[in-house]
């Protein structure tokens, strides 16, 4: 069957592995000059099936009315003149109870818990390089209060299997020996053994190799402009290069896909988050984190990739604007120094912010809508490098005609 995938970031790259390894021939269609360069390229780096909460939140909500007042909040919401952000923004609301809450993020966990197998086998199976460390993540908290309230919100993730072990400041600075000098500031935290962490962009582009190996044709530097159908069938790929044809198409665009669906008729509640990251280079330090882990007081997810540290915070909804200044990483950078003062050399930092594809509900979307050989992949939000691998496996099983072996119950088009 000839396939086109739409998106070579971590879902696009990862369906064409799994749709080229059934047979079929396949062609992924990206912007950019080499796969991964967007929401891949500099994430958080967090394969963290024990953090696959839902943001739809009570909490979220509470947050969310407070940045219209105060400006430095991790959950940024400003208010625009587009319809697709008000529609998306009242579906998002309308999930913040804790009965969705909860119901959302068993979906995800399942998700992420199936998704996350499947991308260790691939790395094993495949060799492939990218600074991959699978000692858990410890999500640390500075206060009691917070420590507590992190307990009772992981006892919906423990119903569906997740093992952790609550720890003391004592017992993190076991687990993490970089935590010491500073255990005096948190109160304790979770860990979670069976998390880890890795290079997204390396892994992407090390697979987009092997794909390419097998056959796959990468048409890089070609901007998708829109999907033309007949009847409940799309016909063809319009992009700035010419046309593409093919039995199946693979929708992988993250935060781009609402726009080329629209087009169509077909409304996909995907909505972009923008997210900040900073690296830095160890360059000798001897206290950057020896794992990962997330600073749940401030928010900031921080991860050891290499001879490098990378702190990632905030959700802003900004559109599809992705600029950035150094005052956007400030609080990270503050709230990274204060835990890991010696991580490295904090006056070399490589800025990046990009778009996160989020749904209202949080779980990404999977599964064909109203056309027959349309396959969603996307709006994989925060999560891409924990879920990416599980959503493209349901993709081939359900082109081939195979079962999943993940229900998709909430996964698919709302």
């Amino acid at each position: 069957m000839r396939i086109v995938v739409l998106g070579a970031g971590l879902a696009g790259v990862t369906a064409a592995w799994h749709l080229v390894e059934d047979g079929h021939e396949v062609t992924v269609v990206d912007r950019q000059p080499q796969a991964a360069l967007e929401t891949s390229f500099a994430n958080a780096g967090l394969v963290s099936t024990g953090h696959a909460f839902a943001w739809a939140s009570p909490r979220a909500a509470r947050i969310m009315l407070k940045s219209l007042l105060l400006p430095d909040q991790p959950l940024r919401f400003r208010l625009k003149a587009d319809p697709a952000f008000w529609r998306w923004s009242l579906k998002f609301l309308r999930q913040c109870t804790t009965e969705r809450a909860h119901a959302n993020t068993r979906i995800k966990h399942r998700l992420c818990r199936y998704a996350e197998q499947i991308l260790h086998n691939l790395i094993a199976t495949t060799g492939i390089a990218c600074d991959q460390e699978r000692r858990g993540l410890l999500y640390v908290h500075r206060t009691q209060e917070s420590l507590e309230r992190g307990i009772a919100n992981m006892r919906v993730m423990q119903e569906g299997g997740q093992g952790i072990e609550v720890v003391d400041r004592d017992r993190a600075a076991v687990i993490d020996p970089a935590l010491a000098p500073s255990k005096s500031k948190i109160a304790g935290g979770i860990y979670c053994p069976t998390d880890g962490s890795g290079d997204a962009h390396k892994f992407t582009q090390a697979l987009a190799a092997l794909c390419a190996e097998r056959g796959v044709r990468f048409l890089y530097g070609t901007t998708v402009q829109r999907l033309e159908a007949s009847g409940d069938l799309v016909e063809r790929v319009v992009t700035d290069r010419g046309e593409l044809a093919a039995d199946t198409y693979v929708m992988a665009l993250g935060s781009y896909s609402p726009l080329l669906t629209k087009t169509l008729g077909e409304q996909v509640a995907v909505y972009p988050v923008k997210g900040y990251s900073v690296t830095i280079p160890i360059a000798g330090a001897t206290g950057a984190p020896t794992i990962g882990g997330i600073d749940e007081d401030n928010l900031c997810a921080y991860v050891r990739l290499g001879d490098r540290v990378r702190v990632t915070s905030v959700a802003e909804f900004a559109g599809y604007d992705t600029s950035h200044q150094p005052s956007d990483f400030r609080s990270m950078l503050r709230a990274l120094q204060d835990l890991y003062p010696n991580a490295g050399d904090f006056s070399r930092p490589r800025y990046w912010a990009c778009l996160r594809p989020m749904t209202p509900e949080g779980p990404p979307i999977v599964g064909r809508g109203r056309f027959g050989n349309l396959y969603y992949d996307t709006g994989h939000g925060h999560m891409g490098w924990t879920m990416s691998c599980g959503t493209a496996r349901i993709t081939a099983d359900l082109i081939a005609g195979r079962t999943p072996d993940l229900p998709l119950e909430g996964l698919t088009l709302r």
